[in-house]
C-alpha cells in the first residue's frame, strides 16, 4: 500500500459511554473485549448486557490481538470518499482467539490472504486516530518450503 494511512480524511468512530473503554484501549495500540464475569464467555461488540446469558456483570479486558481470517473482502469503490487514496484496500471478519468475529482493515502481507489465514493485531494510524487493524502472521524463515 503505496498511501500513508494516517493521511486519509475519514470519519471517526462514533464514541459513546459504552464503547469509550474499546476505543480509549485502541488509541494506547491495545486491543480490548467485554468479558462475562457470570458464563465466563468473551464479547465483541459492545454491549450492556451478554448475549449469551443475559448477564449485566461485564468487565473489560484486553485480549491477545490473535484471530483467524473468516472472510475477507477487496474493497475497490469505498463508501466514504475519504477511503478513495487507499483503495483497492482489505477488511475481514476476524474470528478471535477469545471467541468473537470483529470486522476490521487488514494490512497486506508477502503472501495473497486466504478464509483461515492466522492474523495478528497491528494498530495502525489511519486518519489521525490509532485503530485496532490487523495483519497477516508470517510464517517463518524454517516453516517455508525449501
Amino acid at each position: 500500500m503505496s498511501v500513508d494511512l494516517n493521511t486519509l480524511k475519514t470519519p471517526g468512530p462514533t464514541i459513546t459511554a459504552l464503547t469509550r473503554p474499546f476505543w480509549d484501549a485502541a488509541a494506547e495500540g491495545r486491543l480490548t473485549i467485554q468479558h462475562c464475569e457470570d458464563c465466563g464467555k468473551d464479547v465483541f461488540y459492545p454491549r450492556p448486557i451478554c448475549p449469551h446469558c443475559w448477564s449485566r456483570r461485564l468487565l473489560w479486558k484486553d485480549a491477545s490481538g490473535r484471530g483467524r481470517l473468516k472472510s475477507f473482502s477487496k474493497v475497490h469503490k469505498p463508501g466514504h470518499p475519504g477511503w478513495l487514496p487507499a483503495a483497492p484496500y482489505v477488511v475481514g471478519l476476524i474470528e478471535l482467539a477469545e471467541g468473537p468475529t470483529m470486522l476490521s482493515f487488514i494490512l497486506p502481507g508477502t503472501q495473497p490472504l486466504q478464509v483461515g489465514d492466522m492474523l495478528q493485531l497491528a494498530p495502525t494510524a489511519i486518519g489521525g486516530r490509532v485503530l485496532p487493524a490487523f495483519k497477516p502472521v508470517e510464517p517463518d524463515a524454517e516453516e517455508k518450503p525449501k
